[in-house]
């Protein structure tokens, strides 16, 4: 019994020596790293003095601090940042839908502001605008050295004034001004329209519109082509959308999923993860579904298309997305301003991170650029002339009146989709798809 315990008090005291000899080095690190953070924060604030007394302008310390702010947030990544009280203001205006400014969508890349997409019907769009395009000069000042927010200041403006952005874009020899008007952005989430026997719904930011735009449309489309037995299926057109709030995206692809799930987020702390999963429901009452993406194709709409095509819900079109992968969590601070700071990965359904991978489409359709047509073309393009058209020509009696009706509104389709091929390849070619799935579903024994 003695030697019991005294092994135990053996055991005892040497658990307790192994954990001083364990506990001592990790308390000294820790306060060695204190030390640290205190020694920096001490240079921080004698640079800042110096520099308060002896910079050779006198300096706003509001101003300074701010800057020293963004600075520290702007370091980490493209996507946080410190927002002022005007800036955060404006963020929340610009997820109602509607803002002042050119209408792009821009990120940064070597220095430079890199467009992810314009927006549809904005000033940017209208002049020509394009995703990938490098803007190197606003009204002639060079953006090389300022920050995101720095360069997106020098765009803003007032609503009806002129600015004149240089350009650099892949393909083109030189460098090019493009002289645009700043107008009101009113952004409409979703646009509806049917598309020969397809609906095809253009969302083009997700915004606290979106769900129930896309929604009301996609009814009203279906009912306009005569109900869903007349629709041979949907494309949900994600080209040059930048992205938007996380919550839309989770709905929008519940909108079309029965279960599973949509997307996971994944932070520094394994707890802090979350989960998205859909509901029951379709709203496409399993309709075929394409999605067209392209390099402007960002953020939460890669969400979408990511999920809907782990699912296999949806067939994916177009050229790989821009590559968005990370949630940015906006935090109210004092004084009305808000830190935008990068706060996780997110994860489609099958586990893939697309952060700075985008996502791949399952068929790859580029779209060609639309080459001007000249005068002499136009002047060439003759209508083609057949057999019908002869005078005195033969009748065909091998055929009904309503057999020859029928070949007529045939040949009227295909005319409207060689020439939507001329107007939007990738578009034609997604219609194409659904109609062939159609075909090979109405040809299968029920």
């Amino acid at each position: 019994m003695k030697k019991f315990l005294m092994a135990a008090s053996a055991g005892i005291l040497t658990g307790a020596v192994v954990t001083t000899q364990v506990a001592a080095p990790l308390l000294a690190q820790e306060a060695e790293t204190t030390n640290n953070v205190y020694e920096q924060l001490d240079l921080f604030g004698d640079i800042f003095e110096r520099i308060r007394a002896q910079y050779v302008e006198e300096v706003e310390t509001k101003e300074l601090i701010e800057a020293a702010i963004n600075g520290m947030l702007t370091s980490l990544d493209p996507h946080s940042s410190y927002l002022s009280p005007d800036d955060a203001e404006n963020m929340q205006v610009q997820t109602r839908g509607e803002f002042g400014g050119l209408g792009i969508e821009v990120t940064q890349e070597d220095g430079f502001v890199k467009v992810v997409s314009p927006m549809d019907g904005t000033p940017a769009d209208q002049a020509g605008i394009e995703a990938g395009d490098f803007i190197t000069h606003v009204d002639g000042a060079s953006v090389l050295g300022l920050t995101l927010d720095e360069a997106v200041d020098l765009m803003r403006g007032p609503v009806g004034s002129e600015i004149l952005i240089t350009v650099v874009r892949e393909g083109s020899p030189e460098p090019f001004d493009v002289s645009i008007i700043r107008d009101t952005i009113k952004l409409t989430a979703v646009r509806a329209r049917a598309e020969q026997d397809a609906v095809v719904l253009r969302v083009t930011t997700f915004n606290d519109q979106t769900y129930a735009n896309l929604a009301s449309g996609l009814a009203e489309k279906i009912e306009e082509l005569g109900g869903e037995d007349e629709v041979s299926g949907i494309i949900l057109d994600l080209r040059n959308n930048p992205g938007g709030l996380l919550t839309q995206a989770i709905k929008v692809s519940d909108a079309f999923l029965d279960k599973g799930e949509i997307v996971s987020t994944r932070g520094r702390n394994p707890q802090d993860g979350e989960r998205f999963n859909a509901t029951p429901g379709d709203l496409a009452n399993g309709k075929p579904i394409v999605v067209l993406i392209n390099g402007g194709s960002a953020s939460a709409s890669e969400i979408v298309a990511g999920a809907l095509q782990d699912h296999h819900r949806a067939i994916v079109v177009g050229t790989k997305s821009f590559g968005k992968g990370s949630v940015q969590t906006v935090m109210p601070l004092r004084g009305n301003g808000a830190m935008r700071l990068t706060t996780s990965r997110y994860y489609t359904p099958s586990g893939r991170s697309i952060q700075a991978l985008g996502v791949s489409p399952d068929i790859l359709v580029e779209q060609p650029p639309r080459a001007p047509q000249t005068e002499e073309e136009e002047t060439t393009n003759c209508p083609d002339r057949s057999e019908a058209d002869l005078r005195g020509r033969l009748n065909n009696d091998s055929l009904t009146e309503d057999e020859i009706k029928q070949i007529e509104e045939d040949r009227a389709r295909a005319e409207l989709a060689a020439k939507l091929r001329e107007d939007d390849y990738q578009l034609a070619y997604a219609i194409d798809i659904l109609r062939g799935l159609s075909v090979m579903a109405g040809g299968q024994p029920e």
